[in-house]
Protein backbone atom coordinates (compact mmCIF):
# COMPACT_ATOMS: atom_id res chain seq x y z
CA UNK A 1 0.00 0.00 0.00
CA UNK A 2 1.39 3.33 -0.84
CA UNK A 3 0.52 6.94 0.73
CA UNK A 4 -0.86 9.25 -0.91
CA UNK A 5 -0.77 11.81 1.43
CA UNK A 6 1.97 12.91 3.94
CA UNK A 7 -0.66 12.50 7.14
CA UNK A 8 -3.81 10.93 8.21
CA UNK A 9 -4.98 14.84 8.60
CA UNK A 10 -4.48 15.50 5.01
CA UNK A 11 -6.76 12.66 3.81
CA UNK A 12 -9.33 13.62 6.45
CA UNK A 13 -9.29 17.36 5.15
CA UNK A 14 -9.71 16.33 1.51
CA UNK A 15 -12.25 14.12 2.34
CA UNK A 16 -14.79 15.99 4.57
CA UNK A 17 -17.86 16.18 2.40
CA UNK A 18 -18.10 11.95 1.92
CA UNK A 19 -21.65 11.50 2.33
CA UNK A 20 -22.56 8.74 4.86
CA UNK A 21 -23.36 4.79 3.08
CA UNK A 22 -27.13 4.46 2.14
CA UNK A 23 -26.90 1.61 4.34
CA UNK A 24 -25.51 2.86 7.26
CA UNK A 25 -28.52 6.11 7.16
CA UNK A 26 -30.99 2.86 6.74
CA UNK A 27 -29.56 1.78 9.95
CA UNK A 28 -29.10 4.82 11.78
CA UNK A 29 -32.52 5.60 11.13
CA UNK A 30 -33.43 2.60 12.83
CA UNK A 31 -31.59 3.02 16.01
CA UNK A 32 -32.47 7.17 16.14
CA UNK A 33 -35.14 6.43 19.34
CA UNK A 34 -33.61 3.49 21.06
CA UNK A 35 -31.24 5.86 23.74
CA UNK A 36 -34.95 7.43 24.52
CA UNK A 37 -36.46 3.59 24.83
CA UNK A 38 -33.53 2.85 26.34
CA UNK A 39 -32.70 -0.80 24.50
CA UNK A 40 -32.75 -2.25 21.21
CA UNK A 41 -34.74 -4.91 19.79
CA UNK A 42 -33.41 -8.31 18.44
CA UNK A 43 -34.76 -7.15 15.01
CA UNK A 44 -32.71 -4.37 15.15
CA UNK A 45 -29.46 -5.67 16.73
CA UNK A 46 -29.98 -8.71 13.80
CA UNK A 47 -29.87 -6.20 10.85
CA UNK A 48 -26.56 -4.22 12.27
CA UNK A 49 -24.43 -7.31 13.22
CA UNK A 50 -25.77 -9.00 9.51
CA UNK A 51 -24.48 -5.62 8.25
CA UNK A 52 -20.73 -5.90 9.64
CA UNK A 53 -19.95 -9.71 9.42
CA UNK A 54 -22.61 -11.57 7.63
CA UNK A 55 -20.56 -14.95 8.41
CA UNK A 56 -21.89 -15.73 12.45
CA UNK A 57 -25.83 -15.68 11.55
CA UNK A 58 -26.72 -18.76 12.78
CA UNK A 59 -25.46 -17.56 16.07
CA UNK A 60 -26.42 -13.97 16.37
CA UNK A 61 -29.98 -15.83 15.72
CA UNK A 62 -29.36 -18.14 18.87
CA UNK A 63 -29.62 -15.13 20.76
CA UNK A 64 -33.22 -14.73 22.07
CA UNK A 65 -35.14 -11.52 22.29
CA UNK A 66 -34.93 -11.69 26.19
CA UNK A 67 -31.12 -11.62 26.53
CA UNK A 68 -30.93 -9.00 23.83
CA UNK A 69 -33.23 -6.44 25.54
CA UNK A 70 -31.48 -7.51 28.71
CA UNK A 71 -27.92 -6.65 27.09
CA UNK A 72 -28.41 -4.11 25.34
CA UNK A 73 -30.28 -2.09 28.11
CA UNK A 74 -27.06 -2.49 30.37
CA UNK A 75 -24.62 -1.02 27.53
CA UNK A 76 -26.95 1.85 26.97
CA UNK A 77 -27.04 2.60 30.77
CA UNK A 78 -23.37 2.00 31.25
CA UNK A 79 -20.54 4.94 31.62
CA UNK A 80 -17.60 2.10 30.91
CA UNK A 81 -16.66 1.34 27.45
CA UNK A 82 -14.92 -1.72 28.58
CA UNK A 83 -18.32 -2.61 30.53
CA UNK A 84 -20.23 -2.08 27.08
CA UNK A 85 -17.87 -4.10 24.94
CA UNK A 86 -17.93 -6.90 27.63
CA UNK A 87 -21.57 -6.92 27.35
CA UNK A 88 -22.04 -6.75 23.61
CA UNK A 89 -19.01 -9.74 23.20
CA UNK A 90 -21.23 -11.68 25.67
CA UNK A 91 -23.46 -12.23 22.83
CA UNK A 92 -23.13 -15.26 20.85
CA UNK A 93 -21.50 -14.39 17.53
CA UNK A 94 -20.78 -10.95 18.49
CA UNK A 95 -16.52 -10.24 18.22
CA UNK A 96 -15.09 -6.05 18.88
CA UNK A 97 -15.52 -5.44 15.09
CA UNK A 98 -19.52 -6.26 15.41
CA UNK A 99 -19.72 -4.91 19.22
CA UNK A 100 -18.29 -1.54 17.65
CA UNK A 101 -20.36 -1.41 14.56
CA UNK A 102 -24.05 -1.51 17.31
CA UNK A 103 -22.13 1.21 19.57
CA UNK A 104 -21.53 3.28 16.07
CA UNK A 105 -25.15 3.00 14.99
CA UNK A 106 -26.29 3.83 18.68
CA UNK A 107 -23.74 6.88 18.78
CA UNK A 108 -21.53 7.81 15.63
CA UNK A 109 -20.70 11.09 17.25
CA UNK A 110 -18.50 9.22 19.70
CA UNK A 111 -17.96 5.38 18.15
CA UNK A 112 -16.56 4.54 14.52
CA UNK A 113 -16.28 0.65 13.75
CA UNK A 114 -13.13 -0.83 14.40
CA UNK A 115 -12.46 -2.23 10.76
CA UNK A 116 -9.02 -4.21 8.77
CA UNK A 117 -9.32 -1.34 6.66
CA UNK A 118 -8.77 1.57 9.16
CA UNK A 119 -6.25 0.06 11.52
CA UNK A 120 -4.38 -1.09 7.99
CA UNK A 121 -4.16 2.60 7.57
CA UNK A 122 -3.59 3.41 10.99
CA UNK A 123 -0.72 0.97 11.00
CA UNK A 124 0.50 2.80 7.37
CA UNK A 125 0.71 6.24 9.50
CA UNK A 126 2.26 5.14 12.26
CA UNK A 127 -0.49 6.15 14.31
CA UNK A 128 -0.54 2.21 15.48
CA UNK A 129 2.23 0.31 15.81
CA UNK A 130 0.50 -3.69 16.49
CA UNK A 131 -1.19 -5.96 14.76
CA UNK A 132 -0.37 -4.89 10.79
CA UNK A 133 -2.87 -7.08 9.50
CA UNK A 134 -5.77 -5.40 10.97
CA UNK A 135 -6.74 -8.43 12.45
CA UNK A 136 -7.28 -10.29 15.88
CA UNK A 137 -8.76 -6.86 17.76
CA UNK A 138 -9.21 -6.86 21.27
CA UNK A 139 -11.02 -4.09 23.80
CA UNK A 140 -7.58 -2.42 24.35
CA UNK A 141 -7.20 -2.63 20.72
CA UNK A 142 -10.44 -0.88 19.81
CA UNK A 143 -9.78 1.78 22.88
CA UNK A 144 -6.89 2.81 21.31
CA UNK A 145 -8.52 3.22 18.41
CA UNK A 146 -11.16 5.43 19.85
CA UNK A 147 -8.45 7.78 21.70
CA UNK A 148 -6.69 8.35 17.92
CA UNK A 149 -9.97 8.97 16.08
CA UNK A 150 -11.50 11.18 18.76
CA UNK A 151 -8.78 13.11 17.96
CA UNK A 152 -8.73 13.48 14.73
CA UNK A 153 -13.04 13.81 15.20
CA UNK A 154 -12.57 17.06 17.45
CA UNK A 155 -9.58 18.30 15.13
CA UNK A 156 -12.15 18.74 12.05
CA UNK A 157 -15.19 19.23 14.47
CA UNK A 158 -16.70 16.18 13.32
CA UNK A 159 -18.14 12.65 14.61
CA UNK A 160 -16.34 9.65 15.08
CA UNK A 161 -18.20 7.56 12.45
CA UNK A 162 -17.07 10.25 10.06
CA UNK A 163 -13.48 10.02 10.62
CA UNK A 164 -13.80 6.21 10.19
CA UNK A 165 -15.94 6.42 7.38
CA UNK A 166 -13.24 8.64 5.64
CA UNK A 167 -9.81 6.03 6.30
CA UNK A 168 -12.28 3.30 5.24
CA UNK A 169 -12.87 4.63 2.06
CA UNK A 170 -8.96 5.99 1.40
CA UNK A 171 -8.07 2.53 2.22
CA UNK A 172 -10.27 0.74 -0.15
CA UNK A 173 -8.80 3.58 -2.90
CA UNK A 174 -5.47 2.94 -2.38
CA UNK A 175 -5.55 -0.72 -1.23
CA UNK A 176 -3.74 -3.40 -3.60
CA UNK A 177 -4.12 -7.19 -4.32
CA UNK A 178 -5.52 -8.99 -1.11
CA UNK A 179 -7.22 -7.16 1.48
CA UNK A 180 -6.40 -10.47 4.08
CA UNK A 181 -2.39 -10.75 2.67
Amino acid sequence: MKKLYSNLSEIIKNNLNMPETVEAVGLLNLFKDVNKRGFFDKNQFYKVVMWKSPRPKNHYLSNSEEIIDSVSKLVLSSNSEEEKLQLLTSLKGVSIPVASALLTIINPKEYGIIDIRVWQLLNLYDEVKTKPSGMGFNINDYLLYLLILRRYAKQFNVNVRDIERILFFHHKKIQKGNLYE
